[in-house]
């Protein structure tokens, strides 16, 4: 089938794009940029112009294909609630276009949304969540209460794995470099379930392909949750500095805007995704990355 994907050249994207062309499907991917465009081409996929704020071209790709992979968002975190906003018109502007047919739209979220004791599940909805990302799932919900065929896959906190620039890996490795300390907060016992990109793009693929109903999710999650303080000890190693633990006050000093995710509690299940995608990870874990070159290859 002929699928319109958003994000197509982003970390996630271009994962997808190449799993999606390697099982014979045809892929249109929005580009914003010359490069983008030549990123598309180069390996073998079809370039439809546009933005995620050309909501017309939004359209037109989307009445041009076969399926729709929702991956782009505006990772602009000074304006973090405004690019979540936009997020849910997105969703709205794509499902608008697919009234009346039998078009699956697949839809990207993320497991952050539940910060909780206990493990999260794919039944777990929270339509008055405060977080800011939940006009995501509000906008698919909307949008699947319209009749159109709606799945949404739901990212772990860390999508790992060669390329990896501004996910929270990085970012965490990034301020332990620029403070000279790998921080945790309090124990350090959060936790943080975890995914190599390339077993969250054959997820994609799988649920495309694979009847599913309406409003479905699907978890992202190859290992259920790490705790925190034992990323933090791997790239306190791997930097050969000391770890530090801080007081919520002091994280917030430390982390900066990244003190919410440095304290995220995110147990999560992906048994029923399993079970319904047959779907099993098999590429390096988190830890495995970080023990190796993927996130250090200077040293």
């Amino acid at each position: 089938m002929k699928v319109f994907v958003t994000g197509a050249t982003g970390f996630v994207g271009t994962a997808v794009v190449q799993e999606l062309l390697g099982s014979g499907h045809q892929v249109l991917g929005l580009a914003r940029s010359e490069e983008s465009a030549k990123k598309l081409i180069a390996v073998g996929a079809e370039v439809h112009r546009g933005d995620l704020n050309d909501f017309e071209s939004l359209k037109s790709g989307t009445v041009s294909s076969d399926a729709v992979i929702h991956l782009g968002f505006v990772h602009d975190f000074t304006r973090f609630e405004e690019m979540c906003i936009l997020d849910g018109k997105v969703i709205e502007t794509i499902g608008e276009a697919l009234l009346g047919t039998d078009k699956s739209f697949i839809i990207t979220s993320g497991t952050a949304l539940f910060s909780k004791d206990g493990i999260t599940t794919e039944k777990d909805l929270s339509a008055d969540n405060p977080h800011p990302r939940i006009a995501t799932e509000n906008a698919a919900d909307a949008v699947a209460a319209k009749g159109v065929k709606v799945a949404v896959v739901r990212l772990s906190p860390s999508v790992h794995g060669q390329g990896d620039i501004i996910g929270f890996v990085p970012t965490s490795i990034n301020i332990a470099k620029e403070k000279g300390k790998s921080a945790i907060i309090n124990d350090g016992n959060n936790f943080w379930p975890a995914v190599h990109r390339l077993d969250a793009a054959k997820l994609y693929r799988l649920a495309l392909e694979k009847p599913f109903v309406s409003g479905t999710r699907y978890h992202a999650v190859a290992e259920q949750g790490i705790p925190f303080k034992n990323i933090a000890t791997a790239i306190a190693e791997r930097l050969q500095i000391p770890v530090t633990s801080l007081t919520t006050d002091e994280a917030a000093e430390h982390f900066g805007w990244f003190a919410h995710f440095a304290k995220l509690n995110n147990l999560t299940s992906s048994e029923e995704t399993k079970k319904a995608l047959n779907w099993t990870p098999e590429h390096p874990t988190l830890m495995e990355d970080l023990q190796g070159a993927v996130y250090f290859s200077e040293l």
